[in-house]
């Protein structure tokens, strides 16, 4: 990689606390090297306190942008001259692209869902989706199929504070696409659970119910919800196959899809929002996520 990096080499990078696992350096420089493009991306460790200094910095070494991960989503908007509209109603940023000094703010988790459903030849428009969860994900989750043409969107988590949450975020799906209904429900309802998956297209999982070490739990306990033409979606990523989707495969669901696509597609989202141009997706899946 050295051999590609001169004076008009582009800094990018990913801004949280803590990065040293993080997987992105090695799939965006890969990346842009097998694109051709002289950008190079590296890892800083920036807790939140430390956020509006990374963001000055960024303007004086003028970064062509940078991802962000927990726990600074939230804190970065603030110092963004610009957002998404899904940023806008998520409140929160994962991707945040330099123009000539003016900062915008991108969530492309939703993005990466939505795509990953496309890739396995479903489309979310007109769809009916039943959401189990509230937290971040799922929040991007949700505004993001409403921006692509949903038709409703039941949420379902238990009564905590991310309750409270999903309730704020569906009046402003509401407001902002006032054609998607959006109910929020309780989780520990499971008639009512059981009655929106019935009259649903897609299923999503968005909490982290199955991922490791829990890989023995469930966000569904009553299997006899899954049917043949239900399309059923984990946002969890490890393991590539949770305890939901077998189960669903074991009750004959046909079109079952896991969360590591989702991680691939929201990662490509923010290469084409830096460069303009498409990730070499199969390439970066058969080297980072197989």
């Amino acid at each position: 990689m050295e051999r590609r990096i001169d004076g008009h080499t582009r800094l990018l990078g990913l801004i949280g606390s803590p990065v040293g696992h993080s997987g992105s350096p090695a799939m965006y420089n890969y990346s842009f090297e097998k694109c051709g493009i002289n950008y190079a991306y590296l890892a800083f460790d920036i807790p939140k306190e430390r956020v509006k200094a990374a963001i000055d910095a960024m303007h004086t070494l003028n970064m062509r942008g940078a991802n962000v991960t927990m726990p600074d989503k939230t804190e970065v908007v603030q110092y963004m001259d610009a957002l998404s509209p899904a940023a806008r109603i998520v409140g929160a940023v994962n991707t945040i692209v330099n123009e000539d000094g003016k900062l915008t703010g991108h969530i492309t988790d939703g993005e990466g869902f939505v795509r990953n459903l496309k890739e396995h030849g479903v489309d979310i428009a007109g769809k009916k989706i039943v959401v189990i969860g509230a937290g971040g994900a799922a929040t991007a989750i949700q505004v993001q199929c409403a921006l692509d043409g949903a038709r409703e969107i039941a949420i379902f988590n238990i009564k905590d504070d991310f309750f409270t949450r999903a309730q704020e975020t569906a009046k402003k799906i509401e407001h902002e696409k006032p054609a998607c209904v959006v109910t929020v429900n309780d989780l520990e309802d499971g008639a009512k659970l059981a009655a929106e998956i019935a009259s649903a297209d897609i299923l999503a999982n968005a909490t982290l119910s199955g991922m490791a070490p829990h890989t023995d739990t469930t966000a569904i306990t009553d299997t006899s919800v899954f049917r043949k033409d239900l399309v059923v979606a984990d946002a969890v990523y490890n393991p590539k196959e949770t305890r939901m989707m077998r189960e669903a495969k074991d009750a004959g669901v046909e079109t079952i899809i896991g969360g590591t696509g989702m991680l691939l597609w929201q990662g490509a989202a923010a290469f084409t929002l830096y460069t303009g141009e498409e990730m070499p997706a199969d390439e970066v899946d058969a080297l980072f996520f197989k």
